[in-house]
């Protein structure tokens, strides 16, 4: 698969190859253009694949999640060229501004003036960590063990603005750790006038923030009435945006299957395609 190949496609056609837009695709391209003539300028091998390519390498890799032996197989590259090129995007792709998310002190600061944000927690399952017979945590694989289908996982969570549709801040914890605890470990102060929406893993934080709006929960002896429901379904309508979010980050297999790399990099790659959303959907 190459870019000479595949750039003829038609828009629907190269997401469902890449992932992303033929529009962002070339907008990655534009921002990695100088860190490439630079990098050429300083002299060595001439590469073997071009700028493009290795791009969509770097996004196959992502979307497909095989080993970078058969990534590189794909592209005619060794697995540890391919290895090389994958850091090599990665780590110039995090110091572009365009791909930065707003952060959570955008939250307080209410300069945007958020309506409603919506907060929600994805898990990752990850491969089970040794136990260390000496250190500061002897049983890392209680540290991440979640509840969840008995997987160890990281969670992610994040915050996004319903009316904007685009990612605000994201928060990363351990499989073990509960949706609530991690908003409050995060600390994401919220601007007294916007509103949180959150699913039922989030109560109690009527008490952090009053202007929050959480659907009811059913009991044995408190069934929901007919008003309970029609409210449940009225906040469901406006906490879809951030299962659309969610879609489309699954969508790269690397953050929804088993994880099997080393979990420094994690957060970085989630962060990227989070900001990779956020710039398809200001086009």
């Amino acid at each position: 698969m190459r870019w000479k190949n595949i750039q003829k496609l038609q828009s629907d056609q190269f997401r469902r190859v890449t992932g992303v837009k033929k529009t962002t695709f070339r907008k990655l391209v534009e921002l990695l253009k100088p860190k490439w003539t630079s990098r050429r300028r300083a002299g060595g091998p001439k590469p073997k694949l071009t700028l493009e390519d290795q791009l969509l390498l770097t996004l196959s890799y992502w979307r497909n999640y095989g080993t970078y032996l058969e990534t590189g197989t794909k592209f005619g590259v060794s697995e540890s060229s391919a290895f090389y090129i994958c850091r090599w995007i990665e780590n110039n792709l995090k110091n572009e501004k365009t791909l930065h998310l707003p952060g959570k002190k955008q939250l307080l600061s209410g300069k945007d003036k958020y309506e409603i944000v919506v907060f929600d927690v994805t898990e990752c399952p990850i491969e089970r960590p040794k136990r260390n017979k000496k250190g500061r945590r002897k049983n890392r694989q209680k540290h991440f063990y979640s509840g969840k289908k008995k997987r160890h996982t990281i969670k992610q969570q994040i915050a996004v603005d319903t009316k904007l549709q685009k990612i605000i801040a994201i928060s990363q914890s351990n499989g073990k750790m509960h949706d609530f605890k991690i908003y409050k470990k995060s600390e994401n102060r919220v601007h007294p006038d916007t509103k949180i929406q959150g699913d039922s893993g989030y109560q109690g934080i009527q008490k952090i923030h009053a202007n929050s709006e959480l659907p009811k929960k059913r009991s044995k002896k408190n069934p929901l009435t007919k008003e309970d429901k029609d409210r449940n379904r009225e906040i469901s309508s406006q906490r879809v945006i951030v299962e659309n979010v969610f879609a489309f980050i699954k969508k790269f297999k690397i953050v929804s299957q088993r994880y099997r790399n080393r979990r420094k990099r994690f957060g970085l790659r989630f962060n990227l395609i989070c900001g990779i959303f956020n710039c398809e959907w200001n086009e």
